[in-house]
């Protein structure tokens, strides 16, 4: 099963990076996500395709029409939080508030109930498993957070399952469809969004995709912006993996869903029989430091 999502936010949402961390710093910013969405748009309309949304919170009062463009058409629209913050940065409460906003802020918008989440830049790691509490309180009932390796923002490298799979949290169950990945020499390997998919060549992404029983996609509009601008004060790794690949990414994502079969995530929980699932059960106290699995 392979599943076609994207992460909905401008280009300025960087994560980690102090002098535009917060709303306030992306007033003074040109917005670029009304063309850049328009390109996706475009291929996905061209080869009949579906594919989830997660969307900002923030997008309501900046791009609302984007939200209402992307419900009209069909497509499914999830959150992706309401203000971009590495979860792991966040008090429980911080965290609350800022899925409470965001669900409301998209619901309003859509007239429809948000199911879905993803944790920015995947950061939430195994101390943040409170996380899954406050999503079912909020209604969540599918998560793409996990990231299930080390990575610069975050990861939650213990994370057993690189597949669907049921967390069970205290207060009550959600399905999580984690980040894929392969292997190459040991080393978990992502190929399948963002910047890794914009650095490999096609025919590196086309043989794991091949070989994959599970793939979870994540773009973002800008990793198709060829005119990108790059914050001034980002360091050189950075604003590299801001930039790499960006000329050919939307030719290698239209190359991508002409030749597999992607659903959106809507589609993909029905086509899972979840009696057969692994199920994932989070300790009932916070310092417990090993998941119990059955």
């Amino acid at each position: 099963m392979k599943i076609l999502t994207f992460d909905v936010e401008e280009w300025f949402h960087i994560l980690d990076h102090d002098t535009i961390k917060d709303e306030k710093s992306w007033n003074n910013l040109n917005y670029r996500l009304d063309s850049n969405i328009d390109k996706v748009l475009e291929v996905l309309e061209a080869n009949n395709q579906k594919a989830t949304f997660f969307c900002l919170g923030w997008l309501t009062r900046n791009h609302a029409h984007i939200i209402k463009r992307l419900d009209s058409l069909g497509y499914e629209v999830a959150t992706h939080s309401n203000s971009h913050q590495l979860v792991y940065e966040q008090k429980i409460s911080e965290f609350d508030r800022d899925l409470e906003k965001s669900i409301k802020s998209l619901e309003d918008i859509i007239g429809k109930k948000v199911r879905a989440y993803r944790a920015p830049g995947f950061s939430l790691k195994e101390e943040n498993r409170w996380v899954f509490d406050i999503l079912v309180k909020y209604g969540i009932e599918i998560d793409c957070s996990i990231f299930p390796a080390k990575r610069s923002h975050g990861g939650f490298h213990t994370f057993p399952h690189m597949e669907p799979v049921i967390i069970k949290s205290n207060k009550g169950t959600l399905k999580e469809f984690p980040m894929s990945m392969d292997k190459i020499l040991l080393k978990n390997i992502v190929y399948s969004g963002g910047g890794y998919f914009r650095f490999f060549p096609y025919k590196f992404i086309r043989y794991f995709m091949h070989r994959s029983s599970y793939s979870m996609t994540y773009f973002h509009p800008h990793d198709f912006d060829e005119n990108r601008p790059v914050i001034d004060d980002l360091s050189v790794v950075r604003k590299f993996k801001a930039t790499v690949g960006v000329k050919k990414a939307l030719k290698k994502m239209e190359l991508l869903i002409k030749e597999f079969e992607f659903v959106d995530l809507d589609e993909a929980v029905k086509r899972i029989d979840w009696t057969g699932v692994n199920e994932v059960h989070l300790p009932e106290r916070r310092n417990i430091q090993r998941l119990n699995l059955r």
